[in-house]
């Protein structure tokens, strides 16, 4: 989703890359402080973690931020003949 190779991921969270790939096959089995490092790291890189029953963001998930300035187009319901290019 961001980019950030292994070794980024455990620079941006103070882990190291050991670390970071035990989280990735043990997943949640993880050290708690290590996931929340990783956690932050990956907030601080633009991603949004949602919760269960935050129906406003579409549902529980991981999705990243809109980028302030982004040129995202026009969206599909907005088309029309005044505006194709």
């Amino acid at each position: 989703m961001t980019g950030m190779s292994k070794e980024q991921l455990a620079a941006a969270s103070g882990l190291p890359v050991d670390i970071i790939e035990t989280l990735e096959r043990d997943g949640a089995q993880g050290e708690p402080s290590a996931l929340i490092a990783v956690k932050v790291a990956l907030e601080n890189a633009g991603v949004l973690f949602i919760a269960s029953g935050n129906h406003d963001e579409g549902g529980p998930g991981v999705r990243l931020k809109a980028r302030a300035g982004s040129d995202e187009g026009i969206r599909p319901e907005n088309l029309n003949s005044a505006n194709d290019d």
